[in-house]
């Protein structure tokens, strides 16, 4: 691979670079969060970094498995950690192609056979949905027959994420699916039950961070998942010849990575860390992820919160000392120092506020850790790839990330190769192009004594 040691490519405005091209859906498809980065820029990065069969490729941010998925399409092994369970499962199903696709069809066939069955014993139909101009549903006959979360589950997620009748259809469907269930298919079932009640079922939107739109009556439910099983189907017979590709996928912190993975076993990584802003990535996953019951109550949202990097307000618990692994960086202390003089001269003193300026140290002081417990796990020579991108979203000072990272990085004894531009995004806040950026670093050919500490 060429260096060219920190530079930045020329910016130019680049916005549709993160948009997934439709011959890469396959697989991609299935589950993916609005703001992933597209598969053709992993398959840039394994070309640049000359992977092949053989190589292992590390993401310990995976997501949804972009990563992973792309890697596996171009035959090279890849190993994924992923914090949030919602996301670690999608990862996992989305790398399993050893399906019968055509048992896969039959059985789905019949489970919307029994859920149109029980939803017609209420009146309800699944290919004729209610309009926006109905009545107001209260006022069904079958309104008090409606299936409805627990009043503490509902608490989980946001008001009004998903109507009566769309949640009645899905909680059949779900019902329907552990009451039939097909050890082999059960997962795939699962994710696609996942995809149809964010697209179609529920009334979020993302743009970027989620909310509520306007609440719709009714939604096809039942047909809609049956066409995303039908689409599974369809994307596995076109990546079958790659279905023996390994890829492993851990439910875990990315900054304990040598508890699970092994010592010089990784040729590459190639990921994308949360940003620095006030985006809760809980709150992306949250309505699947109650209903699957990856989160049953408070405790466990909470326990899944602190095994993630600190990027929000929302995220940080009394006991975070991540911070202290930044302590004596010079740059990212001013910035936490200026984040926090802007606070108190605009008079912001609300409890999310007031966390601006650590929460800045800790997000740092965790990718600081995450970095110094990747090296014993990295093979000499080995190229990584971090996406990051500059915020201004604490009282709009800036925070150039990548520039941070690759500083960070540097201290813990990675070469620095390059600081490429992927993309540049607008800000609304400060009404300026943002940089996103792929900060490329090597670990050293010759393996260096470094020390356990984060800040050695």
């Amino acid at each position: 691979m060429k260096t060219a040691n920190n530079t930045v490519k020329n910016i130019k405005s680049n916005k549709n670079n993160n948009k997934i091209e439709d011959k890469d859906r396959s697989v991609h498809d299935w589950y993916r969060f609005i703001l992933s980065f597209p598969p053709h820029l992993v398959r840039e990065y394994i070309n640049k970094f000359n992977l092949s069969t053989g190589n292992v490729i590390l993401d310990p941010f995976c997501g949804t498995g972009t990563t992973l998925v792309e890697a596996k399409k171009q035959g090279i092994e890849s190993i994924g950690v992923e914090a949030n369970p919602m996301a670690y499962f999608a990862s996992r199903v989305k790398v399993n192609w050893n399906l019968d696709t055509k048992k896969l069809i039959k059985h789905a066939e019949n489970i919307v056979k029994n859920v149109l069955l029980e939803l017609e014993s209420l009146g309800i139909e699944d290919d004729v949905i209610f309009g926006d101009d109905a009545l107001n549903y209260k006022e069904y006959l079958f309104y008090e027959k409606l299936k409805k979360l627990p009043s503490e589950t509902e608490k989980l997620i946001l008001k009004d994420s998903i109507s009566p009748i769309p949640l009645h259809k899905s909680l059949v469907l779900l019902g329907e699916l552990k009451k039939n269930k097909d050890e082999k298919s059960i997962d795939h079932e699962l994710l696609a039950f996942a995809k149809v009640l964010v697209t179609s079922a529920s009334n979020l939107h993302f743009g970027p961070e989620v909310g509520v739109r306007k609440k719709k009556i009714d939604a096809l439910v039942v047909s809609g998942w049956l066409s995303e099983i039908t689409t599974m189907s369809d994307d596995l017979n076109l990546v079958r010849n790659n279905i023996s590709v390994n890829s492993k996928v851990f439910q875990a912190d990315s900054r304990k990575l040598s508890k699970i993975l092994k010592p010089n076993s990784i040729d590459a990584v190639f990921t994308s860390p949360p940003y620095p802003n006030e985006k809760d990535y809980s709150r992306t996953t949250r309505l699947e992820s109650v209903l699957l019951e990856f989160i049953k109550n408070k405790a466990e949202l909470q326990k899944m919160k602190k095994e993630l990097i600190r990027s929000n307000t929302r995220g940080v618990y009394k006991n975070d000392d991540d911070d202290n692994c930044v302590s004596k960086h010079k740059e990212i202390q001013k910035i936490a120092n200026a984040i926090e003089e802007r606070r108190i001269e605009l008079g912001k003193t609300s409890g999310f506020e007031r966390l601006y300026a650590k929460v800045t140290k800790l997000y740092f002081g965790g990718i600081t850790r995450h970095l110094a417990d990747l090296r014993p796990i990295l093979r000499p020579g080995a190229y990584l790839g971090y996406v990051v991108g500059d915020q201004a979203s604490y009282l709009r000072i800036l925070i150039p990330t990548g520039k941070l990272f690759a500083d960070i990085a540097k201290s813990l004894g990675y070469e620095i190769i390059s600081i490429d531009l992927f993309r540049t995004r607008f800000a609304s806040a400060t009404k300026e192009q943002m940089k996103e950026e792929v900060v490329v670093l090597q670990w050293p050919k010759r393996n260096k004594i470094f020390c356990v500490d984060c800040r050695s």
